[in-house]
Order: structure tokens, then C-alpha cells, then sequence
């Protein structure tokens, strides 16, 4: 059970970490105050494979709408992908994911609507950010610095998602032998100098919560770990570069309520820090942050 007393424990022992501030920065024309305010990203799903019944969509025309309408409820980003991250979905090519994410970031980009594509292809991001997306959702860890030169020329932002393996499609084993933030800030670190390196300035940290991991499959060890990354967060952030998460679902605990499951690890997200919510469920988790922020 999660009590006061372990917040309370792991302040006191990374106090310094919990004061550190991260980079601001403008995307779009759009100023990002991280330090005082998170922000959130809602996600539109075009492969017929997530699992997240609400939130895919088959045509550049309903996707387009459910672009709007997130933003219309307070996703200040819109994340589109066009291959499922579900380790059994059908792989999907560059030539495919092309076909369907290009129709639908050059309509929510006409709405002045921030656009952020998820993939590990370099064919994939080249062509997006010359549709007009402005942040990259990498997945993957080859061809890093051809893709991170594709960003910085169209002064795009990137969020280096931490990926045990060449992709999010291709994982082995997460280690949950030891505290895991030394081994993500190792990685990310090697990350940001390569991303620098090719002239990347505007970058997020995600710890890839939502990826599948073979030693991961056990829910209640998924969602002991998911719940120490989300509170141990703000140590990430030392790092200098804001945090975005991705928000887990949870089934076997919450079942017919899932819909209720990003809500709840947002306050533990948020507890810990987060800058940027990644989220199926725009308005629960604007309320939960507009419910926070009152305290």
C-alpha cells in the first residue's frame, strides 16, 4: 500500500532533485511553461490494433475531429500514431504509416493545432515534419542522429522515449534489479548529448511506461513499477529537460472502470513531477490537474 510515509521517505531523500527546473521552450509559436505549469498531450490512435477502442480512428476525417475535439477539451498537443506499440499488432511499413498520418497532420495543423507524431522510422519522421508536425515522438534508438538532424532543421521538438531495444516493437527485458532512475538518466543522457550534437534544442524525457516488456506482463509488477517511475519523476528532471509520460491503463485492477485508471496515475504523476500528460482521457486528466493546482 502507497502511504504518506513512503512520500514522505523519498523526498527526504532526494530533496535536492526535487527542486530542479527544467528548459522552457516554444513549440509552434507556442510558449511552454513547464516549471509552473504542465501541459497535456492527447493521443489519436490510426492503427486498427490499439487497443484503446476510444481513442483510434480509421479515416484522416474522424481522426482530424478527434484532434479537435481533444483540443477543444484541453490537450494542448495532439500525438498521432500509425502503428500500435501491442506487441501481437500487425507491423505497419513507412509506405502505410505515411498514408495515414500525412492527411491528418496537414488538417490539424490548418486548425493551428500542435501536432506530435510517434514512430522510430526515419522515412516516417521526414515526411511528417515536412507535412508540418512539430514534435517527434521517437520510439526507437537506431538512426538516432539522422533523425535528430531531420528536427532540428524544421526547428521541431523531440521526445526521446526510453526504449530497452532497437524499438518500441523490438524489447527484451526492462531490469528491475535495482532503483531504475540511475539507468534512465544514464540513457538519456547519452541521448541529449547525441540530440544536442545534431543541433536539437527543444527535448522531453518519457520513461516509456507504456511499453511491453516481456518481464513486465505480471500486472501487479507492471503497476508497482509504473507507480515508482511516476513518484520518482522528478529526479529524472535533474537532468535539465522536461518529463512526459505516458498514462497506463491498468486493466486487471480497474476492469469495466478503466476509463478511471489515467485519472489515478495522474496525481501520481503529477506528485512526482510530470511536465507533459500523455493521455486517451483529455478532460478527466484536466480536471484532476485543474484540481491540483488549487491546493
Amino acid at each position: 500500500m502507497l502511504l504518506l510515509e513512503h512520500l514522505a521517505g523519498l523526498l527526504e531523500q532526494h530533496r535536492a532533485a526535487a527542486a530542479a527546473r527544467v528548459k522552457e521552450f516554444s513549440i509552434g509559436g507556442r510558449k511552454f511553461k513547464f516549471n509552473s505549469r504542465p501541459a497535456i498531450m492527447g493521443v489519436v490512435n490510426l492503427s486498427a490494433g490499439s487497443w484503446y477502442r476510444e481513442s483510434v480512428c480509421l479515416s484522416a476525417e474522424s481522426a482530424a475531429q478527434r484532434g479537435e475535439i481533444l483540443a477543444a477539451q484541453g490537450a494542448e498537443i495532439i500525438d498521432v500514431g500509425a502503428e500500435s506499440t501491442l506487441a501481437h499488432a500487425a507491423r505497419a511499413g513507412a509506405t502505410a504509416q505515411k498514408h495515414s498520418l500525412i492527411p491528418v497532420i496537414r488538417a490539424l495543423r490548418l486548425k493551428k493545432i500542435l501536432v506530435s507524431v510517434e514512430t522510430y522510422s526515419p522515412a516516417v519522421t521526414r515526411a511528417s515534419l515536412e507535412a508540418g508536425a512539430n514534435i517527434l515522438n521517437l520510439t526507437g534508438t537506431t538512426a538516432s542522429a539522422e533523425i535528430f538532424k531531420m528536427v532540428a532543421a524544421h526547428d521541431a521538438a523531440v521526445i526521446i522515449c526510453h526504449v530497452a531495444g532497437r524499438n518500441v516493437r523490438e524489447v527484451g527485458d526492462f531490469d528491475l534489479s535495482a532503483d531504475p532512475v540511475p539507468r534512465l538518466s544514464a540513457f538519456f543522457a547519452r541521448q541529449i548529448e547525441t540530440a544536442r550534437r545534431n543541433g536539437v534544442e527543444k527535448i522531453l524525457l518519457d520513461p516509456g511506461l507504456g511499453f511491453y516488456y516481456r518481464n513486465l506482463q505480471d500486472s501487479a509488477v507492471r503497476v508497482r513499477h509504473q507507480m515508482n517511475i511516476f513518484l520518482n519523476t522528478f529526479r529524472l528532471r535533474e537532468l535539465g529537460y522536461p518529463i512526459c509520460h505516458a498514462l497506463p491503463h491498468a486493466f486487471d485492477f480497474f476492469g469495466e472502470e478503466v476509463r478511471c485508471a489515467e485519472p489515478f496515475f495522474a496525481v501520481l504523476a503529477a506528485l512526482g513531477k510530470t511536465d507533459l500528460f500523455r493521455t486517451h482521457e483529455v478532460p478527466r486528466i484536466k480536471a484532476v490537474l485543474d484540481t491540483l493546482s488549487t491546493f
